[in-house]
C-alpha cells in the first residue's frame, strides 16, 4: 500500500505540480527511486547535498510513509543531505558523513570569492551535490562542506582558487564559522502581486522585458522553474532573479490606493569588477 501511496504521489507531482518542468520531473523520479528502495529492502539512504527545491519534490513524493531527516553540516544551511528511514530512528550529526573544511590562503596577499570557490569545486571533477554552503565570516575566513568520503581528493586535487594559492583543511570538531548575513531589506510598491508585476518592481525593469526574462526561465520560484508570469506571489516565497539575486518576500500590505507595499530581503548578485 505504501507504495502504491508513492507511485501516486509522484505521477501527482510530474503531471500536476512540476508539469513541462523537465529538470523537476528527474529529480521526481530520483526520488521515487530513493522511496521505493527504502520501502522494499528496508534500509536507510542518504542523498547528496539537496537544494531547497530538491527536498520540496523529496517531501511531496514520501508524504508520511518515509521518515525524512536533513541536516547541511550547520543551522541555516540552503544544501542538505537528507537521511530516509522505513523505522523513525534517530541518528545523530555524525550520520549525515560531512565535513567541513576551512580554505587556507595568504589574506595578506589575496582575496577570495564566493563565485570563485564555486567554480573550482565544480569543475574539480566532481558533481556540485557532492558539497553543499560555502560560507564566510565576512573577514576573510572561508569554509564549505562536502560528503566526507570525498575528504582525501578535495584535500589533494584543490591546490588553486582562481590564481589563488589554496590548501583545504578539515576542521576539528567541526568547527563552524560564523555566517556573514550580506543580505539587505528593501521595499517596492507593485501593481499587482503577479510574479511579472512583482519582479519588474523590484528590478526596476519593464513588464514587457519582465515578461521575456521569465519566459526565457531567467526567474525560479521557492527553487522551481516558473515560466507562468500569472502565478501570484505571497510571504515567504523566494524568488531567484538571473544577475540580480536573490529575493524572499517579508510582508506585504495594501496600500490606500490599492497597490502593494512589499518588504523583501536582497542577496545581490555581486559583479564582477572592471580592470582598469
Amino acid at each position: 500500500m505504501k507504495i502504491e501511496n508513492v507511485y501516486k504521489r509522484s505521477h501527482y507531482a510530474k503531471n500536476v505540480l512540476f508539469k513541462n518542468d523537465v529538470a523537476a520531473e528527474k529529480t521526481v523520479d530520483k526520488m521515487t527511486g530513493f522511496i521505493t528502495d527504502i520501502l522494499y529492502k528496508h534500509n536507510v539512504e542518504l542523498t547528496d547535498f539537496l537544494n531547497p527545491g530538491e527536498r520540496d519534490i523529496l517531501k511531496s513524493v514520501a508524504g508520511d510513509d518515509v521518515s525524512l531527516l536533513e541536516f547541511g553540516g550547520y543551522n541555516s544551511a540552503e544544501k542538505k543531505r537528507v537521511l530516509l528511514d522505513n523505522s523513525n530512528l534517530e541518528f545523530s550529526p555524525a550520520a549525515f558523513q560531512i565535513t567541513v573544511f576551512d580554505i587556507v590562503y595568504s589574506q595578506k596577499f589575496a582575496t577570495l570569492t564566493h563565485s570563485a570557490i564555486l567554480g573550482s569545486l565544480a569543475n574539480s571533477g566532481v558533481e556540485t551535490s557532492t558539497f553543499g554552503d560555502i560560507i564566510t565570516d565576512g573577514a576573510g575566513h572561508w569554509q564549505f562542506f562536502a560528503k566526507s568520503e570525498l575528504s582525501d581528493f578535495f584535500t589533494s586535487e584543490i591546490n588553486y582558487i582562481g590564481h589563488t594559492k589554496v590548501r583545504l583543511r578539515p576542521t576539528t570538531k567541526q568547527k563552524v564559522l560564523t555566517v556573514e548575513d550580506d543580505s539587505a531589506q528593501a521595499t517596492a510598491i507593485a501593481s499587482s502581486l503577479r510574479l511579472d508585476a512583482l519582479v519588474a518592481a523590484i528590478t526596476k525593469k519593464s513588464r514587457q522585458q519582465t515578461k521575456s526574462d521569465i519566459a526565457n526561465n531567467l526567474v525560479k520560484l521557492n527553487w522551481h522553474s516558473a515560466t507562468n508570469f500569472n502565478i501570484m506571489i505571497k510571504e515567504d516565497d523566494v524568488l531567484s532573479i538571473r544577475h540580480f539575486g536573490r529575493i524572499k518576500i517579508l510582508d506585504v500590505k495594501t496600500t490606500k490606493k490599492g497597490k502593494f507595499k512589499v518588504v523583501y530581503k536582497l542577496w545581490q548578485t555581486k559583479r564582477k569588477k572592471s580592470k582598469d
